[in-house]
């Protein structure tokens, strides 16, 4: 297991718990070098599992190499199965320096600039949550094709399998009858939620009346590699009463249980799309979303927030307002094969493996209950640079 970063490791934690308990396969873990790669060692640690170094796992042969991402992979010596780590195709690449005339702009697990090393292409397999997928990837990368297979998404199907549990997520956050939960996502980048912090969060939260409303805040792991926990927290001084989740929390569970989600253009504000909770988005400029991902169809028909009217009154206009089926369009684009992730994918890691598959389905696992909102609040801070 190839683990760049804390949102790779969590993606790929579908993958090798299908793996745990067949006596014929070991699982060796490293992590691998990457920019947002701290807490990598602490999130695997936390699950008990202990890694190698990067350079001895380039020297050993494996039988088969899983990674989320494709920093570096070219030079395993082994196969390589890669899979993506969020909601469908959402970012196009930033970074058109490299692209060759005509070369379109597409999302990275969609570009030759992810694949192909040297002209050839790397993974022996590269798996996908939707058909819609491998028509994109027939125009920007045909020859990756062959090697390509569409196992559907591990994260709609826990959701799905969570659905059920939504009152004791509820009571497990700590609600009581009649309070409702306001769930704020946020992925990485100054386009995101959390660059908007000094202007946005503070001013719509602080209206929120606290013995109706409570508020959590998702965060992308990736805010939480480059900055550090300790300078997050400081920065959400300013928002009282606002639950921070780490990015070890399983946040599937906070969806189920929110009554909104207020989210950008990151993963998470698509999967809210599974839930009962009414989606509203963030203002701001997007120009780096595909159209056809689960974020650019939801980003057409979910209400935006304004700063210039009562958060309260915007929240219960846009749950008056929404109508049956709004999201149906962006949540069907998540996965074309839901309910059949983990068989699917298993089928394809013992198929690269040369292995038979162990007679028993596997088990798709709900969401953990949370911890309560008041393990995550804020508490006072003061910062000082050091």
């Amino acid at each position: 297991m190839v683990v760049h970063t804390v949102t790779f490791a969590q993606r790929l934690r579908e993958v090798f718990e299908l793996l745990d308990a067949d006596l014929r396969v070991q699982v060796v873990f490293t992590a691998a070098p990457h920019a947002f790669g701290s807490g990598v060692t602490h999130y695997l640690r936390g699950l008990g599992i202990a890694t190698v170094p990067w350079e001895e796992a380039l020297r050993a042969d494996f039988d088969l190499a899983l990674a989320a991402g494709s920093r570096g992979v070219h030079e395993l010596r082994a196969p390589v199965l890669r899979i993506s780590h969020g909601a469908g195709q959402i970012k196009l690449l930033t970074d058109v320096s490299l692209l060759v005339p005509g070369e379109p702009r597409v999302p990275g697990m969609l570009s030759r600039r992810h694949l192909v090393h040297e002209g050839r292409v790397v993974p022996a397999a590269v798996v996908y949550s939707h058909e819609r997928d491998l028509a994109e990837l027939a125009r920007s990368c045909p020859e990756a094709l062959p090697v390509a297979h569409v196992v559907g998404d591990p994260c709609v199907d826990r959701i799905t399998a969570g659905l059920p549990r939504r009152e004791e997520y509820r009571k497990a956050l700590g609600l009581e009858p009649g309070q409702r939960l306001v769930v704020v996502t946020s992925t990485w980048g100054p386009a995101s939620t959390f660059g908007q912090l000094g202007s946005l969060l503070p001013h719509l939260l602080g209206q929120l009346p606290g013995d109706l409303y409570r508020t959590a805040l998702l965060v992308h792991p990736n805010v939480f590699a480059g900055h550090g926990m300790w300078q997050v927290r400081g920065w959400l001084t300013g928002c009282r009463g606002v639950a921070l989740v780490p990015p070890e929390a399983d946040w599937q569970a906070l969806l189920i249980a929110a009554d909104w989600i207020i989210g950008d253009h990151g993963s998470l504000t698509a999967y809210g799309t599974l839930t009962e909770a009414t989606v509203l988005f963030n203002p701001g400029p997007r120009p780096e979303i595909s159209a056809s991902s689960p974020v650019g169809l939801l980003a057409r028909v979910a209400p935006v927030l304004s700063a210039l009217h009562p958060l309260a009154e915007q929240l219960e206009y846009a749950a008056g307002r929404r109508g049956p089926g709004q999201y149906a369009e962006a949540a069907a684009s998540l996965s074309s094969a839901p309910g059949e992730f983990h068989q699917r994918m298993r089928s394809v890691v013992y198929r690269l493996l040369g292995l038979g598959e162990p007679a028993r389905p596997p088990v798709v696992t709900p969401p953990s209950p949370p911890l309560p909102l008041e393990a995550w609040e804020a508490h006072e801070h003061r910062g000082v640079a050091l």
